[in-house]
Formats: C-alpha cells, sequence, structure tokens
C-alpha cells in the first residue's frame, strides 16, 4: 500500500512520551479537571480500510451532478467557463502549489511575477490604475471597498443598490456592523438602480455608494448617471464587476469609478461547488497606500535586474494598527496565479471574443425564449444572464430539467419575495446553439 501520509507507530508514540519525560498520553491531559473531560465513544464510524474507504467515498462523489456530464444554465456569481488546460499545467507545479507568503522575494521570483502579472491584468480590464494581490472573494472584496471608502472620506453612511448579489450585500452588513457603517439599500426598477432613490438618499453624509455591473439580474447598470450622483455629494464610487464582461462593456475606470472589486472566478477557476475563488481590488493611486491586502511591485536589484518584492502593506500585521486600512492577512494567491494563466493564455482578442459569445448566446437564449411564449421581464442591456417567469415553483421546474440532464437556473424567489417563481439563467460561451435550444424546449415543456 502507498501511504499519503506517515501513520504512527506504538513504538513512535513511546519514543514520543519518553522524549518529554512522562509515561502514558493520560499525563498529557492532567491538568484538565476530571469532570470536563470526555469520557464516552466519539459518535462516529468504526474506522475501515483504506481501500474500502476510497470506494465509499467515490460512490458518494458519483451522486454528484457536474458541468462535464449536465448542460448548466445556472449562474448567479459562478459559471461554467472555458478553461485552457495549460492553467492546471502550471497551478500544479509545486513552486505555486505550495508557495503561501512570498515574504522571502529571493526565493519567491515566480509567484511574486504571477501575481504582479494578475494585478496588471486586472488593472488593464477595469481601467483602473493600482490592483493588489487578490482577495478571498469578490463579496469579502466589496467589504474592504466599504471599509476603504468610510475610512477614506471620514464618513459612516454607504448607499448600496439592491441590484448586486445578495450574499455580496449579507457580507457587506456583517462588514458594516464592526465600525458602525450605516447601510443604506436602494430598490431596483426594473432590473436596474432606482436612480431618482438613489439621488434622494445620497447625500453629505454618505461615503460610498456600490452597484453591480452586470448587476446580479444581468443588466447592466447607467455607471454615467450614477456617477455624477455620487460624485456631486463628494462620495465615493464603488462598482463590482464581472471581469469577463468587460471585454466587452465599458470598463468602469472609464466612468470615473473610484473602487473596482469582482471576483476572478470567470477567469481559469472552476465553480468547485462555490469556492474557493479569488477576489480582485483595484483602485486610483491617489488610494493605493490604502488598498487592502498585498500589493506586489517591480523593482531592481544591486546588479541591476528586474525583481519584485512585496510593497505598500497597508494592514495591522506591517503598520501600526490604529493606522491599518484592513486586517485582511492574507491573498488567494494560488487562484491569482490560475486566472493569471487563463488570461494569458486566452489573451486579449480571446477575453473579448468569449466576453462576445457570451453576450450574444444570452440574446439569442432571450429570443428563442420569447418565441417560445416565456416572459424575459426585464427590458435593457444585458450581459450573459436574464430572468424568466415560469407558471411554477422554480424548484419542481430544475428538479423536471435535471431529469433530462440539464442544470437549471438560479431561484430568485429565495431572495426576493416579488420575484417568486423567476428563474436567473446564465448562458456562457460553453453553451452551444443545440444545448440553448433543448434548454428552451424543456424549459417550455415542464410549463
Amino acid at each position: 500500500m502507498k501511504f499519503r501520509y506517515l501513520p504512527m507507530t506504538e513504538q513512535d508514540q513511546k519514543e514520543m512520551l519518553a522524549e518529554i519525560g512522562i509515561d502514558s498520553i493520560d499525563e498529557l491531559f492532567k491538568d484538565i479537571p476530571e469532570n470536563v473531560r470526555f469520557k464516552g465513544d466519539l459518535n462516529i464510524t468504526e474506522a475501515i480500510p483504506e481501500p474500502e474507504l476510497m470506494k465509499k467515498m467515490n460512490g458518494f462523489a458519483q451522486k454528484n451532478v457536474n458541468t462535464k456530464e449536465y448542460t448548466s444554465f445556472l449562474g448567479a456569481g459562478v459559471y461554467d467557463h472555458y478553461i485552457p488546460s495549460i492553467v492546471d499545467h502550471v497551478i500544479s507545479r509545486s513552486e505555486f502549489y505550495t508557495a503561501y507568503t512570498p515574504y522571502q522575494p529571493e526565493i519567491s521570483q515566480g509567484e511574486l511575477q504571477a501575481i504582479f502579472e494578475f494585478q496588471t491584468m486586472i488593472c488593464e480590464l477595469t481601467g483602473m490604475e493600482v490592483a493588489n494581490s487578490s482577495m478571498y472573494d469578490g463579496q469579502t472584496a466589496l467589504g474592504e471597498a466599504a471599509f476603504l471608502s468610510a475610512a477614506h472620506t471620514k464618513k459612516n453612511k454607504v448607499v448600496v443598490s439592491k441590484s448586486i448579489h445578495p450574499e455580496a450585500l449579507s457580507v457587506l452588513k456583517t462588514y458594516a456592523k464592526g465600525p458602525n457603517l450605516d447601510v443604506v439599500e436602494i430598490d431596483a426598477t426594473n432590473g436596474t438602480t432606482d436612480l431618482d432613490a438613489l439621488r434622494a438618499e445620497v447625500d453629505e453624509n454618505t461615503a460610498c455608494v456600490i452597484v453591480q455591473y452586470p448587476n446580479f439580474f444581468g443588466q447592466i447598470e447607467p455607471l454615467k448617471e450614477i456617477e455624477e450622483i455620487v460624485h456631486q455629494q463628494k462620495a465615493m464610487f464603488v462598482v463590482s464587476s464581472n471581469p469577463l464582461s468587460l471585454g466587452t462593456l465599458q470598463p468602469p475606470g472609464k466612468f470615473n469609478a473610484d473602487i473596482v472589486i469582482g471576483d476572478a472566478q470567470p477567469f481559469g477557476i472552476p465553480a468547485a461547488f462555490g469556492g474557493p475563488h479569488c477576489g480582485y481590488f483595484a483602485t486610483t493611486k491617489k488610494l493605493m497606500r490604502k488598498v487592502p491586502g498585498r500589493l506586489v511591485g517591480q523593482t531592481k536589484d544591486e546588479e541591476g535586474k528586474r525583481g519584485f518584492v512585496l510593497t505598500l502593506q497597508a494592514r495591522e500585521q506591517h503598520i501600526r494598527r490604529d493606522k491599518a486600512t484592513s486586517n485582511i492577512c492574507s491573498n488567494q494567491a494560488l487562484n491569482a496565479v490560475a486566472a493569471s494563466v487563463a488570461m494569458t493564455a486566452i489573451g486579449k482578442k480571446g477575453v473579448k471574443e468569449i466576453s462576445m459569445q457570451n453576450l450574444h448566446k444570452a440574446n439569442y437564449t432571450k429570443k428563442q425564449l420569447e418565441k417560445n411564449g416565456m416572459k424575459v421581464i426585464f427590458e435593457g442591456a444585458f450581459f450573459n444572464e436574464l430572468v424568466v417567469k415560469l407558471p411554477k415553483p422554480v424548484k419542481d421546474v430544475n428538479k423536471a430539467l435535471l431529469e433530462k440532464g440539464i442544470i437549471g437556473g438560479y431561484d430568485l424567489g429565495q431572495y426576493y419575495p416579488d420575484l417568486e417563481d423567476h428563474m436567473l439563467i446564465a448562458i456562457t460561451e460553453q453553451r452551444t446553439k443545440e444545448e440553448i435550444d433543448t434548454f428552451v424546449k424543456e424549459l417550455g415543456g415542464v410549463q
């Protein structure tokens, strides 16, 4: 048997106990009072041989539905996108998958350069000047953007559109509890932020306004109009954006966004049951000393050769706690490398082509749905997601679709009571015309 680990033998145990000068395992716990010690047996199944365990676990795994065998129209923040095969080849190399914190630049140049390239490509996509080395995910990046805005403006009111991802909104509310930020939600009208309500709420106490582009319903928010409302009151403009969409859409930087955040999952990172993924955080040069997490910078060594280092670290581990802007003490280095490799392999033209495929295929799906008598409820421009009204509960429709080998869309009634029996459908470049036509036919068949 080839062990994946080295088991401890009884002899090993005796030698360790002898080394620390005790005779038994029980002596290790003598300082714990007898009345609080657990005396029974743990409620777990008996150990079984490894080959038997592997068969059992593989049996469980085979019960899972996956996008390799099923056609997926599920998005809502996590998408089935093309991943170049080179991504796995690169991130499976030990110098990448074992690298965690590149504190020692002299032995971490490969990791640091890959992250530097990630930062550069994020800046190019978003139209911003500075990007950090990544964050846990798009939702926590959004929370950090609110923190930075409040600290920079010295205001505590955060105005956020309800058309952002509902889970991101939940994370923001959790973040806001610590520094007592006041989170004010703005309703959506016809799938996008209500500009009149936004205009009425943004005032001199507003630290920032947060919108999503494209938003949770796939609709394109009017960033130009929103930016004017935000900056008239000297608040900060924060945009959460799907980076793949920026291969087609004007980047938020063109609309004078102050901070652009999002999740890099569309580039080289599998859905993986919802994570782990990789957030990004991009901003302007004037705010770069307040960016949370890590920044990789380019420099020269004493011989004049190009090199990379961690720089301008603004977290409490490195500077006075009261001066820190964040206590985020990590990043998603491996997933950031995956995103870098994917973006490099796809290239600028490829990103644009894939983005355009998402746009065109989503529009084709809308036309086919309407042609078959189904109602797509929002008007206006959208990217690769749309909302369709169904005559019965979404969970029942999805169950019927699953029997046909199709993973259906997201049930919006889970978060939006007024959108009960409404399905959010995602169409990516992975979907073929035949798959879309089959989906529309089957969706119509379960009406």
